[in-house]
C-alpha cells in the first residue's frame, strides 16, 4: 500500500515538474538602440511637440503626468538633466500606451503533499481543470528622438497583464523603469 501511494506520488511530482517547465517567464523589456550613436554626446533632454492631453479629460492629465515625470526621473538618474524651457534639447522624449483584450490560457494544475504525523505516514494527489479567461493587456513605449537629426536613437517597450492598480504612480513607476532599464547611462 504504501509503495503504490509512493509511486503515485512520485509519477504526480513528475508531472507537476513537467508542467511547471512548460510555463512562460512574464514578457521581459524590449528595447532597440541605434548602434551608431554615441549617447555621451547627449546632455539634455526633453519632450516632443504635440502628444499632450486635452486640459478637459482629467485622468488622462494625470496618467500622462505620472508617465512624464516617471521619464523624467529615470533620466535624471541616468545623468540626463531636463532641458529648460525655451531650449532645444539634445533628445526629444516621448511615449505611447495601447491596450489589447488577451485570452489566458491556464492548464491542468496538479498540486502534491505529503506528510507524517505520529507514527502515520499521508499523502495526497489533486488536479484542477484547465480554464481560459480574457484579461487586458497594457503596453507602454518610450521613445527617444535625436533632435539634430531628427531621428529615433533608441526605443523601450514593456507590455503586462493590466490590474486595478495600474494606473497608480507606483505601478507607473515599475513600468517606465522596466521599460528605460538599458537606457544608455551618461
Amino acid at each position: 500500500m504504501f509503495a503504490r501511494l509512493f509511486r503515485t506520488i512520485v509519477v504526480a511530482a513528475a508531472v507537476a515538474g513537467f508542467a511547471a517547465g512548460c510555463a512562460s517567464p512574464p514578457p521581459q523589456p524590449e528595447t532597440m538602440r541605434d548602434p551608431g550613436v554615441n549617447f555621451t554626446n547627449f546632455k539634455t533632454f526633453g519632450w516632443t511637440a504635440g502628444g499632450a492631453v486635452d486640459a478637459g479629460d482629467a485622468p488622462l492629465k494625470l496618467l500622462d503626468a505620472n508617465i512624464r515625470a516617471a521619464i523624467v526621473d529615470v533620466m535624471k538618474r541616468k545623468g540626463y538633466v531636463e532641458a529648460p524651457a525655451g531650449t532645444t534639447p539634445d533628445l526629444r522624449m516621448a511615449y505611447e500606451t495601447a491596450s489589447a483584450e488577451k485570452l489566458e490560457n491556464n492548464p491542468v494544475r496538479v498540486g502534491i503533499g505529503v506528510g507524517s504525523w505520529g507514527g502515520n505516514v499521508g499523502g495526497s494527489v489533486s488536479m484542477g481543470s484547465p480554464s481560459v479567461r480574457n484579461f487586458t493587456e497594457g503596453t507602454l513605449v518610450v521613445h527617444a528622438i535625436d533632435t539634430a537629426r531628427n531621428a529615433e536613437v533608441w526605443q523601450g517597450r514593456v507590455s503586462g497583464k493590466m490590474t486595478k492598480g495600474s494606473v497608480e504612480s507606483s505601478a507607473i513607476n515599475q513600468a517606465v523603469a522596466r521599460a528605460m532599464a538599458d537606457f544608455p547611462v551618461r
